[in-house]
């Protein structure tokens, strides 16, 4: 992950995560407002930026009191993909979601990711029940997992 920075997702990086949105989840992307309602509502987002500040991939956690979490998502652009960027973003809202106090986080991924579920699974992640049809309109299913903090 050499020459990658972590920091905090700001309203001026929406421009820049809208094409990488596209680009890996097509219809089912988010639209600007989603972001703008996430980064209101107080939800940790975090970017990974090159040594330009380009955006190279983002993730999102958020915390429900007293004890629960959700990763919103974790994105990495194509061409810095297996990089660990991933990896480290999710580190990240791991390590937010402990500072808070959180004892069970949960996320949701598409039945058919199988590269994001091993690395789920890689951080204690597992699977606890599907949603049916859940990412329209490709009316994919999602796969819901949590870890527990013991």
């Amino acid at each position: 992950m050499t020459g990658v920075r972590l920091g905090r997702f700001r309203w001026w990086h929406i421009d820049q995560v809208l094409p990488l949105e596209a680009d890996l989840f097509g219809a089912e992307q988010w639209s600007p407002a989603m972001f703008w309602n996430e980064l209101a509502n107080g939800h940790f987002y975090l970017v990974a930026t090159d040594a330009d500040g380009s955006v190279l991939g983002y993730a999102g956690l958020l915390v429900a009191p007293p004890d629960e979490a959700w990763v919103q998502n974790i994105a990495v652009r194509r061409d810095a993909q297996r990089r660990g960027i991933g990896r480290a973003l999710l580190e990240a809202l791991l390590a937010e979601a402990a500072r808070r106090g959180v004892r069970s986080t949960l996320l949701e991924v598409a039945a058919d990711n199988a590269p994001a579920q091993r690395l789920y699974a890689t951080y204690g992640f597992e699977p606890i029940g599907v949603r049916r049809g859940y990412y329209q309109p490709s009316n994919t299913d999602a796969l819901v997992m949590q870890r527990n903090e013991d």
